[in-house]
């Protein structure tokens, strides 16, 4: 199988043939090199297929799917609530959190969020690359911003809330059920005593401390992935 990587969102089954658009195209040609009757990889939520280059023409990809390389996959769904920040430290934390395995992002407007806009488009653009460089199948979605409130009205998850005040730093299994596990980080200036109060209130929530040192968001963020996918798989 070719290690490029492309993810394709519409519709791949055997023998269908298309184009490539401007962008990846012009990957394939100027970046990879690649020529006619090379092959590659296209895959969405439903799978990965092998795609061979038909014809280049004006600068533009047109290939066939040969066969079905992978089949959808069926994975534990694990979300991240979180504070926008600074945009290059926020494109690192998608990035990494997309290699890691979130399968939702939400962004959260807290009382200490200091940035209070995000650039959706740039990072779906994140989360795609993200997703063609670690060999996923499913590509994690961005919600829109949203208050704290309108977060906790969600009782369709299983909620993990890295607390600083916490004094345990495992998650119980035997607490967990069917539903996607959500992991909700903080702003820079940590959640508001009040904020704490509301995450705390929500049915079946696990707080946990995920360092005795204060880390970077992206940090937690990386930190805290990490300690839920151990306990989780």
């Amino acid at each position: 199988m070719s290690n490029i990587r492309l993810f394709f969102s519409a519709t791949l089954s055997a023998d269908m043939t298309d184009k490539l658009d401007k962008p990846q195209s012009h990957y394939l040609i100027k970046v990879m090199r690649v020529k006619e009757n090379e092959v590659f990889s296209l895959f969405n939520k439903n799978g990965e297929w092998e795609a061979k280059i038909l014809k280049i023409s004006k600068n533009i990809v047109e290939f066939i799917i040969t066969k079905q390389l992978r089949q959808k996959e069926n994975i534990k769904e694990l979300w991240l609530a979180f504070s926008p920040i600074k945009s290059n430290y926020q494109n690192f934390m998608i990035q990494k959190a997309t290699e890691l395995g979130i399968t939702k992002f939400l962004p959260i407007i807290f009382d200490r969020t200091v940035v209070r806009k995000i650039n959706k488009e740039r990072l779906e653009k994140i989360v795609i690359e993200a997703s063609e460089q670690s060999n996923r199948i499913n590509v994690p979605t961005i919600e829109e911003s949203q208050n704290l409130n309108n977060f906790l009205k969600n009782n369709s998850m299983d909620l993990i809330f890295t607390d600083l005040n916490s004094n345990t730093n495992k998650i119980d299994k035997s607490k967990l059920t069917d539903r996607p596990v959500c992991i909700i980080i903080g702003p820079e200036g940590d959640f508001s005593e009040s904020e704490r109060e509301n995450i705390l209130s929500f049915k079946g929530v696990q707080p946990i401390k995920i360092n005795q040192n204060i880390l970077r968001s992206e940090t937690a963020v990386i930190s805290a992935i990490s300690i839920v996918n151990y306990a989780i798989n």
